[in-house]
């Protein structure tokens, strides 16, 4: 079986073609500046014909598209919708009416959706929700304090994020440590980053909220922010829900405390140059990011493995220290030559510590693709409705 994962982004995609016999990836590659000045790919449909010109046909990993069983997505959220899921175009309208509250997601996702299915309508689509991880979160963890009817009729609550990473990375530490019953505080950590609480490799809390704006201030995204706050300056300054959105989405997170940008290694450069703004990006990405990593302590009890994964978790020794000094009194003892000197996968805590720190290279489109493997195999796609997401 043969599984095509893509990897939207709002101007471009990468893909991995993934035999699920062995799990080998048989090819991968990226399209950038779809539809932007610089860029040679005017749209989806036309960047999906190149990436199913590259795969199919004579010497290519696919003799012909009947060899593919399924394209896999790593859909972020929808209306009333989660878990994994045929595509549908139920499944594509409850994705549409939560453009709103995911501007930099659902669109282009829909966009290449419908272009799949344009390009190769005899091969499934299946969407893999992120929210999924966190299907059995705790009601008390997930409710807003709203009106009931919010909830029970809107949807207003609480979800998580990042799901095919931190179900990875509570895979694979749970293999590293053996053991399936453990307690683990994953963080994913990058140009968007999430941390989660998870108990026997089951989603139980996550420093999201109901969208990817919340929790962790993000590249660009705000992060948590009190609603009044919002709605003050709204008032003030006479902006509509969308002009508020953009301010948000698009101008605030760690770009807005720096004025510069919001990756994390520019921000780094510029504080060791004395630039007093970037440095408090810097400082206040890693208290966020501690103060969901203290919370979870006490919500778990205990954490046999804390895990770090993504662009900024894999790559800066520097913020996976700042992140756990000063814990040696709950048993969490960095060690920091393993932590300097780690590559990909690798245990970076002292011997002498209660709880294992890992990097954990994540592999998001492995997941995507096992969940999709799944629902082809039930052999009954027009059947799968999905798990509903209240």
């Amino acid at each position: 079986m043969k599984i095509l994962v893509p990897n939207i982004g709002s101007t471009s995609f990468k893909y991995r073609l993934i035999d699920m016999d062995t799990e080998a990836v048989l090819a991968e590659g990226k399209i950038e500046r779809i539809g932007q000045a610089g860029g040679d790919c005017p749209d989806y449909p036309t960047a999906i014909g190149r990436c199913l010109d590259s795969l199919i046909g004579a010497g290519k990993p696919l003799a012909a598209l009947t060899e593919l069983s399924a394209v896999g997505f790593k859909a972020v959220h929808a209306r009333g919708i989660t878990g994994a899921v045929k595509v549908t175009p139920d499944v594509l309208a409850a994705m549409e009416e939560y453009a709103f509250l995911l501007p930099a997601h659902n669109p282009p996702y829909v966009a290449a959706m419908k272009a799949f299915a344009a390009a190769a309508p005899q091969v499934p689509s299946v969407a893999l929700f992120e929210t999924s991880f966190f299907m059995n979160m705790p009601k008390a963890a997930a409710i807003y304090a709203v009106p009931w009817s919010w909830g029970e009729e809107e949807g207003i609550r609480r979800f998580g994020f990042h799901g095919a990473s931190h179900r990875y990375a509570s895979d694979r530490v749970r293999s590293l440590i053996g053991r399936a019953d453990i307690t683990h505080i994953s963080c994913h950590l990058g140009g968007s980053s999430s941390v989660a609480a998870v108990r026997n490799g089951q989603g139980v809390d996550t420093s999201f909220g109901m969208t990817p704006q919340s929790g962790i201030p993000q590249n660009n995204r705000v992060g948590d922010i009190d609603v009044f706050a919002v709605l003050y300056l709204m008032k003030k300054y006479g902006l509509s829900p969308e002009a508020m959105a953009g301010k948000l989405s698009r101008e605030s997170g760690l770009a807005g405390i720096s004025g510069m940008s919001g990756d994390v290694r520019d921000l780094e450069a510029a504080a060791a140059q004395g630039n007093e703004r970037a440095r408090l990006a810097l400082e206040a990405y890693v208290y966020s990011v501690r103060r969901y990593v203290g919370a979870f302590l006490i919500e778990l009890g205990s954490a046999d493995a804390i895990t770090f994964s993504g662009g900024i978790g894999e790559h800066s020794a520097e913020i996976r220290r700042r992140v756990l000094r000063g814990l040696e009194n709950f048993g969490i003892l960095l060690d920091d030559r393993r932590n300097r000197e780690a590559k990909k996968t690798a245990r970076i805590s002292a011997d002498a510590s209660k709880t294992g720190i890992w990097i954990v290279e994540t592999n998001e489109e492995i997941v995507v693709a096992r969940a999709a493997a799944e629902i082809v195999k039930k052999s009954s796609l027009g059947k799968s409705a999905g798990r509903p997401a209240s």
